[in-house]
């Protein structure tokens, strides 16, 4: 196994709010799909790189004490809480150094509640 992640899912109780927060972040547009009769909006990828997508699902609610999901930050993680904050979201942890090798995290809370973190290199 090269790498353990191949799909995450991160639960919303409005799927229309929730893209228009994550595409205004990320400066990304996600693909619309219907699975299992419920919506879904999955962030881009690249083969073979696993994805993920926001859902909303009855018996699923969003969450910020459960697992938590590192997305890609970009090149400063600045930027990205920065838009957080314009998006309506909360920033939860500041750019956090975790060693000099590894890079930074952050933390913040999306329009749905869900607790997500970013990681960048820089």
């Amino acid at each position: 196994m090269n790498n353990p992640i191949c799909w995450f899912e991160l639960p919303t109780v409005d799927i229309e709010r929730a893209v228009r927060f994550y595409e205004s972040v990320f400066a990304v547009t996600l693909r619309r799909e219907v699975c299992g009769g419920h919506p879904m909006a999955i962030f881009p990828y690249a083969e073979p790189q696993p994805s993920g997508a926001l859902v909303q699902m009855p018996q699923l609610a969003p969450r910020d004490n459960g697992t938590l999901v590192y997305l890609n930050g970009g090149e400063d993680l600045n930027l990205v809480l920065e838009r957080v904050k314009a998006a309506g979201g909360e920033v939860a942890m500041e750019k956090t150094s975790i060693g000099e090798e590894i890079g930074f995290i952050a933390l913040f809370v999306d329009s749905e509640g869900n607790r997500v973190g970013v990681y960048s290199r820089h």
